[in-house]
């Protein structure tokens, strides 16, 4: 007979068990190192798993899957109804409570398919920190769409609460989300999670036009000017240099110093070396190659630095309109 009173720990190292090492590699991509310590060490001290048992999990973990689903496209009533329909009432209710213990609703889940125009329509004679709490839990898509439709005097204040907030209280969460969900007439859970961020932030303003980006950021440089420093990092990384155009990279190169080439790619991936490499002479790719191989051990302080200056070159460039940095799904026609 399968087990049946595996925790909660168990069953996860069972379903990677079950899903087998390529999977559950995908998986771990999306753990933070400590889950992965955690999980891992599940994983070693399981005793063999019959197929009974991985089968049970494996049941389990789908019917959730399917739980959530449809909580995501009509809410928590809509899911309770499909699921009775489907396995009965008693255990419809047993998925439910254990989604909504163990996986959570994430809060906002009714809106996160409406049209954006609508959504506006309701949130925008809110006060500019609720506005930007119900931004933080939407996709960044939709929470562009609505952050370029805000009055402009409103953007960069909206821009700036999203980037300093942390954690939120689950009261004002759920006072916040009954009333939108009230003006929407849609059922759904309440979880408190970490929300807001400049990550969020960054997410939201690759989504939206340049001249709208450009507004908000100045505004954040006249308000915070380290906020709005550290957001203008994270828009643009070294790494994106491999989406840029040929003309762009070549007008980049004319801009920085060779021996900053050398130092930036002591940790650089090969698909950058090649981007920067393809649009050099082959006598400076030569000179550049020859000075990485006789450099020596280099902090890697000293390598992000080389990498962050060519990057301010790269959105100084842009901000002078003299290239293009295709962000946000942009298209560059040629």
């Amino acid at each position: 007979m399968a087990r049946t009173e595996f925790t909660g720990r168990e069953k996860v190292a069972v379903l990677l068990i079950a899903l087998g090492p390529e999977k559950s590699a995908e998986i771990f991509k999306h753990l933070n190192e400590e889950e992965m310590e955690e999980i891992t060490l599940q994983i070693a001290n399981m005793r063999m798993v019959s197929p009974e048992e991985k089968r049970a999990v494996i049941e389990e973990f789908y019917q959730i899957s399917l739980a959530q689903e449809y909580i995501s496209e009509g809410g928590v009533n809509y899911a309770k109804d499909v699921l009775e329909r489907a396995l009965g009432e008693d255990e419809a209710m047993n998925i439910l409570n254990k989604l909504t213990s163990s996986l959570h609703v994430k809060p906002f889940e009714f809106v996160r398919k409406a049209d954006p125009s609508q959504l506006l329509n309701y949130i925008q004679s809110e006060h500019p920190q609720t506005i930007a709490l119900i931004l933080s839990y939407l996709n960044p898509v939709q929470a562009g769409e609505i952050l370029a439709s805000l009055p402009e005097d409103m953007q960069a204040d909206v821009t700036k609460r999203v980037a300093v907030m942390d954690r939120t209280s689950p009261d004002v969460v759920k006072n916040i989300e009954a009333v939108l969900e009230s003006k929407f007439s849609s059922m759904m859970s309440e979880e408190h999670t970490s929300t807001g961020g400049i990550e969020a932030v960054v997410d939201i303003l690759n989504t939206i036009d340049r001249s709208t980006e450009k507004h908000i950021m100045d505004e954040l440089d006249i308000r915070d000017f380290e906020l709005g420093e550290e957001i203008k990092r994270r828009m643009f990384v070294f790494e994106d240099i491999v989406g840029l155009d040929n003309q762009s990279v070549q007008r980049i190169i004319r801009e920085v110093d060779n021996s900053k080439w050398a130092l930036a790619f002591k940790s650089a991936s090969d698909a950058v070396k090649n981007a920067i490499y393809t649009n050099m002479s082959s006598r400076l790719v030569e000179m550049i190659k020859e000075d990485i191989e006789f450099m020596g051990p280099v902090r890697i302080k000293d390598i992000e630095e080389a990498q962050q200056e060519i990057v301010n070159t790269i959105r100084r460039l842009e901000d002078e309109q003299q290239i293009i940095t295709p962000r946000g799904g942009d298209e560059l026609i040629v």
